[in-house]
């Protein structure tokens, strides 16, 4: 007879660690296991060299604010970034986060076009966003001295004479470490009762006749096989999740598929040069490239040390993570996907041309790329780092760059698929997960989830004050600018 456990939670990434944070909080009584194929948490697309860190708020991204004259995706991905804030400040309150300072720290927010037509747009953007409750510290310039105040490497050698640029900027922006973060959680879980099964494979899943999960694993080391029962499982394992929810055997996630796109970085942590830029950069997406590789010069400080990444440069792999399989792309095709699949692939062809196109790409290139920047960027003090991987989401013929939550019609199961804004907007994303899956207890975990995130079921942007007093309050107990 297996074990059963309340909940099972499979892939240690900021998601799952997340969710189990929340479900122990609430249900302090539920058994929770969490497995992770690798031999350690946040491995794969939580660990901070896999990702940009930026702590997603749309301070700066401007795929999320297409139209210049409408805010409302940028507003709603904020008020999401916000309720992450509330309930980090309050994990460090109750001594399950460490100090802020190891996971999250100051990095201004910017953003740097180029050319008559993106600065009219951003100009554009900015009138909009100053008027929004969330947005209201956003400043503005096409002044090169300005903007050398705010970030120096952007402005050395460049001459307003050769193109109009401009820039906006948010003091208060931040730097997140995922893969420190999702580590704390994981490890405040296990010291809470929690199981944490490392170098352990989920191989099946399926449902029994008493409506619980039958979780069979394999353990990496020795290949010994086991099984347990769960009553909820969460499949928060990437690029993976598809795989696994397709085992699982529920209708909902026929129809869907995921494609692959990778990334590169050029890091330096050349103290002279880091210490002179202190923001995270962004600028507008090459025609056809997918959102995740808008180009961007970023802060990061990982580990408690300072370093500078610019880019990413898309790449292609057939596998769903980095340490996938290279029949991973080939594995999920069922005939409930194969043609929305093939749709993609002839819809897109502008995202294929873009990736051969970065595939191409020299060392030289890709430096090249960076001068555009950072005019004064010299190759011999950057080098190449290998990212994470990205599933993007498939479906109906149309292929995603957002999240999206499938879940089992009894909610006794549920998983995650794509990729952005992802990690910043967890705590938004399993709140919703919550609401899903435990409808018959979700009024009675209220009172808790509001003293987690005060705001809890309310929006900040159209109340000026408050926002204003959560966003100084949640800097001060981060130990942020506001």
């Amino acid at each position: 007879m297996s074990e059963t456990y309340d909940v099972v939670l499979i892939g240690g990434g900021i998601m799952s660690a997340t969710l189990g944070t929340f479900l122990q909080q609430l249900q302090p009584d539920w058994k929770i296991a969490v497995f992770e194929r690798l031999g350690e948490v946040a491995a794969e697309s939580s660990n901070a060299w896999n990702n940009a860190g930026t702590g997603h708020s749309a301070l700066c991204e401007l795929n999320y604010m297409p139209d210049p004259n409408d805010p409302s995706k940028a507003v709603a991905i904020n008020e999401q970034f916000q309720q992450s804030r509330q309930f980090w400040a309050s994990l460090v309150d109750a001594g399950i986060l460490d100090e802020p300072s190891t996971f999250i720290n100051s990095a201004p927010h910017m953003t740097f076009v180029r050319g008559q037509k993106d600065v009219d747009y951003l100009r554009k953007r900015y009138e909009t966003l100053k008027n929004q409750a969330l947005f209201d510290t956003i400043e503005y310039s096409e002044d090169s001295r300005v903007i050398h105040q705010w970030a120096p490497l952007l402005m050395e050698k460049r001459r307003k004479a050769d193109e109009p640029f401009a820039a906006t900027r948010v003091s208060g922006g931040t730097d997140v470490d995922f893969g420190a973060l999702t580590r704390q959680l994981v490890a405040a879980l296990e010291e809470r009762g929690a199981d944490v099964l490392l170098d352990t494979e989920v191989k099946s899943l399926k449902r029994q006749d008493d409506g619980t999960w039958r979780v069979g694993f394999r353990r990496r080391i020795g290949g010994s096989p086991g099984r347990i029962s769960a009553r909820f499982v969460f499949v928060g394992a990437g690029g993976w999740a598809i795989k696994l929810l397709q085992r699982s055997g529920i209708p909902e996630i026929k129809g869907f598929g995921v494609f692959p796109i990778g990334g590169q970085w050029l890091k330096t942590s050349d103290p002279a040069i880091v210490a002179r830029h202190k923001a995270k950069v962004y600028s507008q997406a090459a025609i056809g490239a997918p959102p995740m590789s808008v180009p961007h010069l970023d802060t990061r400080v990982v580990d408690g040390e300072p370093s500078l990444l610019f880019g990413p440069f898309a790449t292609f792999s057939p596998k769903f993570l980095k340490k996938g399989r290279m029949w991973d792309i080939v594995s999920q095709v069922r005939f409930s996907n194969i043609g929305s699949m093939l749709k993609v692939a002839v819809t897109n062809l502008d995202l294929v041309k873009y990736l051969v196109s970065e595939l191409l790409k020299s060392h030289k290139r890709k430096i090249d790329s960076l001068r555009e920047f950072m005019p004064t960027a010299e190759a011999g003090d950057w080098e190449l780092l290998n990212a994470g991987q990205r599933a993007q989401v498939m479906k109906g013929g149309k292929l995603q760059f957002g999240t999206e939550v499938v879940a089992s019609a009894d909610g006794s199961i549920a998983g995650l698929l794509g990729a952005s804004p992802g990690a910043s907007t967890a705590v938004s994303i399993m709140l919703g997960l919550l609401k899903t899956c435990f409808p018959d207890r979700i009024a009675e975990w209220e009172p808790r989830l509001t003293e987690l995130i005060p705001t809890y079921g309310t929006t900040l942007n159209a109340d000026p004050a408050r926002a204003h007093e959560v966003i100084a309050r949640t800097a001060e107990e981060l130990h942020i600018p506001a």
